[in-house]
Formats: C-alpha cells, sequence, structure tokens
C-alpha cells in the first residue's frame, strides 16, 4: 500500500462516499455513494482514499451495479486480502472535477454550516442557526437547521428547501436568509 500513498491531497476536497466491505475474493468492494444518484461517484475520478490518517490516491478499474448497491474494483488491489486493508476508507475527490452549476444550484456540501437567517414573530432578521445537513424528499430537500450560540432559542428545525422559502444565499458571507419565522 506504501506506493499509492500521497503527501499531497486537494485542498478543495470533499468526502463522496466510503469502502464498506470486501466483495468476492479479487479485490472488490462494497461502495457506499453519497451522490445522487449513487453511480454518479464514478464520474468523480481520482479517488483519494484517507485510511487512519493516510492518504492514497486509487483508480476504478471496473464497477457494477450490484442488488441495491455498488461495487468496485481498484487499479491498486487485486485481492481480497489487500482490499480488507481499506474497509471502511473514506472516499475523497478533488471539488474541481464536478460539473459546473447554473446560477441558484448549490452543491449541499457547499450549504452544511451556512448561519441561517430568518425572522422573528415581529419580522426582526434572526438568526436561526446553522445548516447541520439536508435530505431528500419525495417534494423536495430539507435542511436541518441546528441552534448554536448565535440562535435565537435551541430549537432544531426542519426546514424545506424551496425556492418560496429560499430567500438568498451567500457563499462567500456564510448566510442563507429564509422567509421562515421563529415560531413555525
Amino acid at each position: 500500500m506504501q506506493q499509492f500513498k500521497v503527501q499531497q491531497v486537494p485542498e478543495d476536497r470533499i468526502l463522496v462516499g466510503q469502502l464498506r466491505s470486501a466483495y468476492g475474493l479479487n479485490g472488490w468492494f462494497w461502495v457506499y455513494s453519497n451522490t445522487t444518484p449513487i453511480s454518479n461517484i464514478f464520474d468523480y475520478l481520482p479517488w483519494y482514499l484517507q485510511v487512519e490518517g493516510d492518504w492514497y490516491l486509487v483508480h476504478v478499474k471496473r464497477w457494477k451495479p450490484q442488488g441495491k448497491g455498488i461495487v468496485a474494483s481498484l487499479k491498486e488491489f487485486d485481492d481480497r486480502t489487500s482490499a480488507e486493508r481499506l474497509i471502511g476508507a473514506e472516499i475523497w475527490i478533488s471539488k474541481s472535477n464536478l460539473p459546473a452549476l447554473t446560477e441558484d444550484e448549490y452543491y449541499w456540501n457547499d450549504l452544511k454550516g451556512l448561519t441561517v437567517m430568518g425572522y422573528s414573530a415581529s419580522g426582526e432578521v434572526i438568526v436561526l442557526g446553522h445548516i447541520h445537513d439536508l435530505f431528500e424528499t419525495g417534494a423536495n430537500d430539507v435542511m436541518i437547521v441546528h441552534a448554536d450560540q448565535n440562535s435565537i432559542d435551541d430549537q432544531e428545525r426542519l426546514i424545506p428547501w424551496h425556492r418560496d422559502i429560499v430567500e438568498q444565499v451567500d457563499l462567500n458571507a456564510r448566510t442563507i436568509h429564509l422567509d421562515w419565522r421563529s415560531d413555525y
């Protein structure tokens, strides 16, 4: 594994998945993907694997759907023994490998941590917390907003991502302004 170890990893790296377990005898892995659809993880190559604080640059040789998941083999590893050493490795990519977005489109990774601004019952601009995570529903995505030291209260909020609610996203200022009152 030492020959695949790297010292420099991209500063703009983002987490896109994990190698969950070995699959078969020829160095294949079950791959957990944070992308939608899950097969998009193979569009963002090469991968940087983080294993116990060390980084490895790897290349996907083959992949295929398997049941409800996906499995892949890496050019650098061709047997189950070497694959088992990578179980649990996080899969990172350079953000520059992602497709460019149009105006008013955002990667979830860019939204996490943004300070969420809303309105008090009297209409004052207030801090509701920060975006902790997002998840999909059938109708729209939902922001999980956690309270922090600047929040109006200590409430966790689930707020729909909808054009009628999201007023402004400022990635440079790390804020998002919503048409959302604290008493909703």
